[in-house]
């Protein structure tokens, strides 16, 4: 029987929620928390290897200056706001000044992106990642799981934004660099994608 992995993940939590619910009524208590757990370590164990996916999938298009996904064929240095345009359409939030991002939010599982233009080509790309289910994306890359398949950083650095200390660690990509911002070690809060 080929079941989806959404389908699996319904069965699993439907699965537990009854197992949880007889304990509560006091029939096999032990049993349902030994379940509890193993579909937790189970949905853990899913949700990283699909962040490391993700994590994957920016290594070889930023030897291009290029993001997988949505944007995919933008390349920083040379794409123009009107391929960004055309290719994703208009930003939510656009830029207000010479300095500001388009921005492109996060909605219905799809990414969110911030383009910055320099002399009307792309200068900077910024990617957010999902909100919906977001420890398979973004969410579930922490600074070891980088460094552990990425290896030593070409650089690391540490600033502050408003009332947040981030740090970056950055990987030499060919004529560009990846940027990952961290909260903290555990938390990402986004990649960025420039020139050297």
């Amino acid at each position: 029987m080929n079941i989806t992995k959404p389908a699996k993940k319904a069965i699993m939590a439907m699965t537990v929620a009854g197992m949880v619910g007889l304990g509560a009524v006091g029939a096999g208590t032990t049993y349902s928390v030994h379940q509890a757990n193993a579909a937790a370590a189970a949905d853990a164990g899913y949700a990283s290897k699909q962040a490391l996916q993700t994590l994957n999938s920016f290594y070889k298009p930023a030897l291009k200056g290029q993001f997988p996904g949505a944007v995919s064929g933008l390349t920083v240095g040379k794409s123009t706001r009107q391929d960004v345009l055309h290719k994703i359409g208009e930003p939510e939030n656009p830029m207000k000044d010479a300095d500001g991002f388009d921005v492109y939010s996060a909605n219905m599982g799809n990414p969110g992106y911030a383009i910055h233009y320099k002399l009307g080509k792309i200068r900077e790309m910024r990617y957010f990642g999902t909100n919906v289910e977001r420890q398979t994306n973004i969410g579930g890359i922490t600074m070891k799981m980088l460094k552990q398949n990425w290896y030593a950083p070409s650089s690391v650095s540490t600033f502050k934004t408003g009332n947040k200390t981030q740090t970056k660690l950055t990987y030499n990509r060919g004529n560009y660099k990846l940027e990952f911002i961290f909260n903290s070690s555990t938390e990402l809060d986004h990649i960025n994608l420039l020139t050297k």
